[in-house]
């Protein structure tokens, strides 16, 4: 069976009361209407129609080419929205899902489960529906005496027995999608509002004796669509929950869940054990048997099996095999460590690799270069990348010890084996096996100190 999907994504969000237009506001670090393409595209819908109007330009250079768009010049209701999408979808065949580009915490087995009651029943419309304690404000479900779906009643046309209705109507649906389009051309605005309602395409299929079923999700937070910042803040609570359940189901220790941040396309392995404050972004990957914080942050990198990584933060950064990093380093885009690197406290590392076995301790900086296996690098030492015009690499090959307080002025390259000590300024290549010695001799003067000391005191009195 073909399944396409119509996301409405044009309505302005006023209440929002923000210049970011309102589908593209982050729920656990991807905008809300993010979530929603993502769900379809698990479901390998064949083609996605995204109805934008307000803020359609940053809509659509937000999903590019991973959705089809139309235009709708008015916001005129929903029925209106889904309209748009004719020219695109009236002679498709299968099912369409119609999604509401502010709903992040639909999921995808209840996409699923809700296709495969369609199949089954021969409905011309599934309905997802939610039970809620307190449904005022939502559209209320009645059901005949076989649980058919008769209509949906807006809170605002229910009589007193229709408000105690706790099934309410979710927002997402499936239609068969030749019957969905000929039903929104008999779709009239003779209401209050004056729009045309998506809803009243279930009444038209009824009359027309078709079958109208509904799914009622176990979890109502899908029902949950995001109109302020209110809505986001819990939308982004219910969401952040929902993604460390996973992981603890999945076999990762999270000692603190409430001080511990994780979005949706991380993957974290198994035995892994999170500490208070880690936050873990985009497409970060996690092994097995890693520890990571307390307080790192961690975006777009990956951390192969038993590494560590203690309050540090790491953008765009590889860290090898039984690697250690920090506390308090900083690992910059393009920084590769091998396996059984240790990158200690107050080490920065930007562009670079760092082969197995190699030790940058502490207090030093690594920009643009490549160091081999069996490195030492010394308290303080640093290359130095940046001429103010361009960046220069520096090579350090196996082996190769460098002191503290060391500056390697790029470019250069630093041979196997090779010795540099402490305190030295190279600005020439180091051959394999050489000892390198860059610093001024030490001179010496006997009873110096107590002279200087008497000259400084008395040309400050004078300046009082």
């Amino acid at each position: 069976m073909q399944i396409n999907s119509i996301i409405l994504a044009a309505g302005l969000g006023k209440r929002m009361k923000s210049k970011l237009y309102k589908m593209l506001h982050p729920v656990c670090g991807k905008p809300m209407v993010g979530h929603v393409l993502d769900l379809l595209e698990k479901i390998e819908t064949k083609r996605k129609v995204a109805i934008v109007g307000n803020g359609a330009d940053e809509i659509k250079a937000y999903l590019g080419d991973r959705a089809e768009y139309a235009f709708q010049a008015e916001q005129l209701g929903t029925g209106h929205a889904v309209l748009q999408a004719k020219p695109l979808l009236e002679n498709e065949q299968g099912v369409t899902i119609v999604i509401c580009g502010d709903t992040p915490l639909v999921r995808e087995e209840t996409l699923r489960e809700m296709i495969r009651l369609h199949q089954e029943s021969g409905a011309a419309a599934t309905i997802l529906t939610a039970e809620m304690e307190n449904p005022h404000g939502y559209g209320r479900i009645t059901r005949d005496e076989q649980g058919l779906v008769t209509g949906i009643i807006e809170q605002k046309d229910c009589n007193e027995s229709q408000q105690l209705i706790k099934e309410i109507n979710a927002g997402t649906y499936l239609f068969d999608n030749h019957k969905l389009f000929k039903a929104l051309d008999r779709v009239t605005n003779h209401n209050a509002q004056n729009e045309y309602y998506l809803t009243d395409v279930i009444g038209i299929m009824k009359a027309d004796g078709d079958r109208v079923i509904g799914y009622c999700t176990p979890d109502p937070s899908e029902a949950a669509g995001i109109n302020d910042r209110i809505g986001l803040a819990e939308a982004e609570k219910l969401m952040r929950d929902r993604i460390l359940r996973k992981h603890m189901i999945n076999g990762v220790t999270i000692q603190d869940p409430a001080q511990t941040y994780i979005e949706p396309d991380v993957e974290i392995g198994q035995d892994t054990v999170l500490l208070p404050g880690t936050v873990l972004k985009g497409k970060t990957v996690i092994g097995e048997d890693c520890i990571i914080g307390p307080y790192s942050e961690i975006i777009d990198s990956t951390i192969e099996h038993g590494g560590t990584v203690k309050q540090s933060v790491l953008q765009e950064a590889t860290v090898g095999e039984h690697s250690h990093v920090g506390p308090f380093a900083y690992l910059r885009p393009g920084a590769r460590l091998g396996r059984d690197v240790k990158v200690g406290d107050f080490v920065e590392i930007k562009n670079s690799t760092l082969g197995d076995n190699t030790k940058v301790s502490h207090l030093s900086y690594v920009g643009d270069a490549k160091v081999g296996k069996d490195v030492n690098i010394g308290c303080g030492a640093i290359t130095v990348n940046y001429d103010g015009y361009k960046k220069h690499l520096t090579e350090v090959e196996d082996g190769a010890f460098i002191g503290s307080n060391v500056n390697l002025i790029a470019p250069v390259k630093i041979g196997k084996g090779a010795y540099v000590v402490a305190g030295s300024t190279i600005t020439h290549p180091v051959e394999e096996g050489d000892l390198a010695i860059a610093r001024e001799r030490q001179t010496n003067k006997p009873g110096y100190a107590q002279l200087l000391r008497n000259r400084i005191k008395a040309r400050n009195s004078k300046k009082d």
